[in-house]
């Protein structure tokens, strides 16, 4: 399944590419990126299981390698990122039973609801989106590749995986075949060893079955990813992600599989996210420098089991926006502490850069200039590769820190894809540009010839190349609590009504002003008062 990805601007692939460094879970190290086939790269992300709706710890994985992408796309990759369904699974069966419908609906209704949280926190850059039940053919091929190879054994119209035969088993988690955890009820008693683990389940006569060679059954789960990931990319690829929480059985077991099967590695990179755990320690600033702790990550997840859910409802009351800003804030191998009021902070941090943007469209609305003619903070030009970003400070002192801070930012997300680096980045470049308007007086409809305009324009072009990079200030934001219609119309009462009390004032009519600012402070409307105009938020 094709996204909008596939239609987007293509990245300058003839250029040299940045060294980026990569910490690889295999090698417990970090390692110079180098493609397999370069400029081509691709990558594999485990997607949920459709069982129930999604809460926000399915988030974190997609939203990383949207922005991961993003970035190598930026820096002249091409990149192919695939993030799989799996809609077929003993969750999904037991979920059938319970309400009594087909499990195909349920896995619909459930990649339906996953598709449009996606769709809210931005990510857009997924090129396929494989169903396992869509793969029946080349899981079952798969699994008779690997028998006919020795690595595995059918029993009673069950399959299983032989971990004995696989000497490199186990150096991705460094477990041994022994800690493998084997699955209990009828299939222990058919198995060579306890750690042997199923590649085709058989199925009694009420389940849901697909024919094959061992009779009707349906797939294990490892060999569900493995087989979709070698149809889409190949026998090896570039990057395989997943939660930490995977990497031990699933990942383990997908390498020893697709190894075995393909005389050849799986993978090159394998790249493990922290999972998130729910707490209210941590502050959110723009100084999100933490280092990377993985045994804190594997301690406790958010899960469906923990009460986790509603994701919905937490986009519409926070905005995906703030959701996506609150996941990238931290190294993406760090822990991500969730709590209400840590996503409060998250959202107050984000109006710092709403009202920088707010104070430049008051100054630059009516500026017209070759380049930018009277254009807002999200009407931009946006540089597409970093390459094209470029630019010369010419002894500009606001350029020349704004460069510097542009090669920082450039230098994190080199450094393993240092997100929460990055946007602290931005945080201060926002205080730089807040200076520099003050410093210089700019207000609402400045000289556009005025060298101090021309440079803050500039410094915003690169804000908004920064930022987009990272998957935000794409568009401008909506409001929580509502949708983007209704913000819409929101914004545009207020406005009548600042206008209305800008009339009042200006008559010095100072009465009915105050009235109009005390009314819309009771109804959670500040007006913010600035030397070049007046704004609002919610208070």
């Amino acid at each position: 399944m094709s996204t909008a990805a596939a239609t987007a601007t293509e990245s300058d692939t003839t250029s040299p590419k940045p060294e980026i460094r990569i910490y690889n879970t295999l090698s417990k190290r970090k390692e110079l990126f180098a493609p397999l086939r370069p400029p081509k790269v691709g990558i594999y992300l485990c997607g949920p299981t459709v069982y129930a709706e999604s809460h926000i710890g399915h988030m974190v994985g997609p939203v990383i390698f949207d922005t991961i992408k993003r970035y190598l796309r930026y820096s002249g990759y091409d990149v192919t990122l695939v993030i799989n369904i799996t809609d077929v699974d003993d969750k999904l069966i037991a979920k059938s039973h319970q309400r009594g419908i087909p499990m195909s609906q349920i896995a619909c209704e459930m990649t339906a609801d996953y598709l449009a949280n996606l769709k809210e926190l931005g990510v857009n850059q997924i090129d396929y989106l494989p169903r396992a039940t869509d793969h029946m053919p080349q899981i079952i091929s798969f699994i008779e590749e690997l028998e006919k190879k020795g690595f595995a054994y059918a029993v009673d119209g069950d399959v299983f995986f032989d971990v004995a035969r696989d000497p490199n088993y186990g150096q991705l988690s460094n477990r041994t075949a022994d800690a493998q955890q084997g699955e209990g009820g009828e299939a222990a008693g058919k198995k060579r060893s306890p750690g042997d683990f199923a590649l085709w389940k058989s199925s009694k006569a009420e389940q849901i079955s697909w024919d094959s060679p061992w009779g009707p059954g349906r797939p294990g789960w490892h060999i569900e990813c493995s087989a979709m990931s070698h149809q889409i990319l190949g026998d090896t690829f570039d990057i395989h992600g997943g939660g930490l929480d995977l990497m031990f059985p699933h990942h383990e077991n997908e390498r020893a599989q697709s190894g075995c099967c393909h005389d050849a590695p799986m993978v090159k990179y394998w790249l493990h996210n922290g999972l998130m755990r729910a707490g209210e320690k941590g502050k959110v600033g723009g100084k999100s420098d933490r280092e990377p702790n993985p045994d804190e990550a594997a301690a406790g997840k958010i899960s469906r089991s923990k009460g986790a859910g509603g994701l919905a409802e937490l986009i519409r009351t926070q905005t995906g926006e703030r959701i996506r800003f609150f996941l990238l804030r931290t190294h993406y191998r760090s822990t991500i502490v969730y709590g209400e009021k840590i996503l409060e902070e998250a959202g107050t941090s984000l109006e710092t850069f709403y009202r920088f943007f707010d104070r430049f469209n008051e100054i630059t609305s009516k500026v017209e200039t070759h380049d930018h003619p009277g254009q807002l903070f999200y009407d931009l030009p946006t540089p597409k590769s970093r390459s094209e970003g470029d630019f010369d400070p010419a002894g500009d002192p606001l350029l020349t820190e704004i460069h510097a801070a542009r090669e920082k930012f450039l230098a994190a997300m080199d450094d393993d894809f240092n997100s929460g680096a990055a946007i602290s980045v931005l945080f201060d470049s926002i205080r730089l540009l807040n200076r520099h308007i003050d410093a210089h007086s700019l207000a609402s409809g400045a000289d556009p010839e005025q060298s101090e305009v021309k440079s803050l324009i500039k410094s915003a072009t690169v804000i908004r190349e920064l930022s987009n990079v990272l998957g935000l200030f794409i568009k401008p934001p909506a409001t929580a609590g509502g949708d983007d219609q209704d913000t819409a119309m929101l914004d545009q009462v207020v406005h009548l009504l600042i206008d209305l009390r800008k009339e009042a004032r200006e008559r010095k009519d100072y009465a009915t002003g105050d009235a109009i600012r005390d009314r819309l402070s009771d109804l959670g409307i500040a007006l913010l008062d600035k030397k070049e105009g007046t704004s609002w938020e919610r208070s």
